[in-house]
């Protein structure tokens, strides 16, 4: 505000000259006029700035963590999935990023068969499904139920040398944070260590979130070869 207010020139004796000089200051530094006033006033931040504060940190966060590569629906997922305590609207997210110059690397679209899957991993089971010890290996997979009311979907998560079920998620939607929270029933209960997780290539187990997951737990994602 300091900046700013050494670009504002007061003109004798005409208001109006000072709002024209104080708008256009303002937009060249990209802060709002009321804003400018307030801090001119000494008024407190409204809450509505402390909570874009509060959100704008823990965005860049977020963005600088994907090495720059998250955009504006990836950082809000992060915001709603990840536990952060600043959960704010996706509106907001893309607000806060293109005010402070944050964005995403688009993935190229593929035509005619290419590549499509944001997350994809190589077959280290073979159809080879046994393991020397607990929590080696695991697989997971959904299952659907109908019910009086409709469809019930299942994702559960098996440990191969146990053949328990470690985690398990029911919902009424096929969205990824199913088999999302199937996962981290496992992780909470198991505390596994270069675990293999094994599944098909459903959408929601190629999608970017459940890759991501994978990684920060650091856990080895596997996946069957199409017939």
């Amino acid at each position: 505000m300091a900046a700013l207010a050494g670009l504002i020139v007061q003109v004798p004796g005409s208001d109006v000259s000072e709002r024209v000089t104080v708008a256009a200051a303002c937009r060249a530094l990209n802060v709002s006029p009321s804003s400018y006033y307030d801090w001119v006033r000494g008024r407190p931040p409204s809450d509505r700035d402390l909570g874009d504060a509060y959100a704008l940190d823990t965005i860049i966060d977020i963005h600088a963590r994907s090495r720059g590569t998250y955009g504006v629906r990836r950082v809000h997922a992060e915001l709603c999935l990840g536990g952060h305590e600043h959960a704010v609207s996706r509106r907001r997210v893309a607000r806060l990023m293109a005010t402070h110059q944050l964005a995403g690397v688009h993935r190229r679209r593929w035509r005619n068969g290419g590549p499509r899957d944001a997350a994809s991993w190589p077959d280290h089971v073979n159809r080879q499904f046994v393991a020397e010890r607990p929590d080696r290996l695991w697989v997971t997979d959904i299952t659907q139920h109908r019910t009086g009311t409709g469809w019930v979907y299942c994702a559960v998560v098996l440990d191969v040398f146990s053949r328990r079920v470690v985690g398990w998620s029911i919902a009424d939607h096929l969205r990824t944070e199913l088999v999302i929270d199937a996962l981290d029933m496992a992780r909470a209960h198991r505390k596994p260590i270069d675990t293999i997780v094994h599944s098909d290539r459903g959408t929601q187990y190629t999608s970017w979130l459940f890759g991501s997951r994978l990684r920060q737990a650091g856990l080895l994602g596997s996946m069957g070869k199409v017939a």
